[in-house]
């Protein structure tokens, strides 16, 4: 491999990516790979399944072209990367739910709860779970994505497929609804 590569940071592996630059391709992979596949693991507990999305994922890096420099130009590349993943997984989960003939909000949840989760369920009181339970799905789903797995406001907006501006209302909602319900 090219020592040159390796000095060059994502965003400078993406914009030689976009321009066909396999070696770039290969080392932006090496990199990040590990770092989405346990992401992805903390969202998704089926193998198979991060498997599928980590190769549509890089699949899509490789085939996007030049819209990968500009977008990735816009924040961080490994951000940029988690977001393509992060819809490629609820999409995913889409997909299974309909070939399950399951509503969309119970193909969301992971096959097994995340080690974070089993953590904070085994700590929480009843009353906040109780609480937490109370609150509507798609509130829920908002605050998973932002508390327990450290999403961006724009990240849960990719991962959820819902505007910016309905997550931050979401959020807010949820926190208010949780605050009335401890008080």
């Amino acid at each position: 491999m090219s020592r040159n590569l390796e000095t060059l940071d994502e965003g400078e592996l993406l914009r030689r990516v976009a321009r066909g630059d396999r070696s770039a391709f290969d080392e932006f992979y090496r990199r990040t790979a590990p770092w989405l596949t346990v992401r992805l693991r903390r969202r998704c507990a089926d193998e198979d399944l991060v498997a599928e999305v980590l190769q549509e994922t890089y699949l899509a890096v490789w085939r996007s072209g030049g819209s990968v420099a500009h977008d990735a130009a816009r924040g961080s590349a490994v951000g940029w990367l988690w977001t393509i993943a992060a819809r490629r997984l609820v999409d995913a989960f889409r997909r299974r739910a309909r070939r399950e003939r399951l509503p969309a909000a119970l193909a969301v949840e992971p096959v097994a709860p995340a080690a974070e989760e089993q953590v904070l369920a085994d700590r929480m009181d009843a009353d906040l779970e109780q609480a937490l339970l109370a609150l509507p799905e798609n509130l829920r789903q908002v605050l998973r994505a932002m508390v327990l797995d450290g999403l961006t406001v724009r990240e849960t907006s990719l991962l959820l497929g819902m505007p910016e501006g309905t997550v931050k209302t979401y959020a807010r909602r949820a926190r208010i609804a949780l605050r009335e319900a401890l008080s």
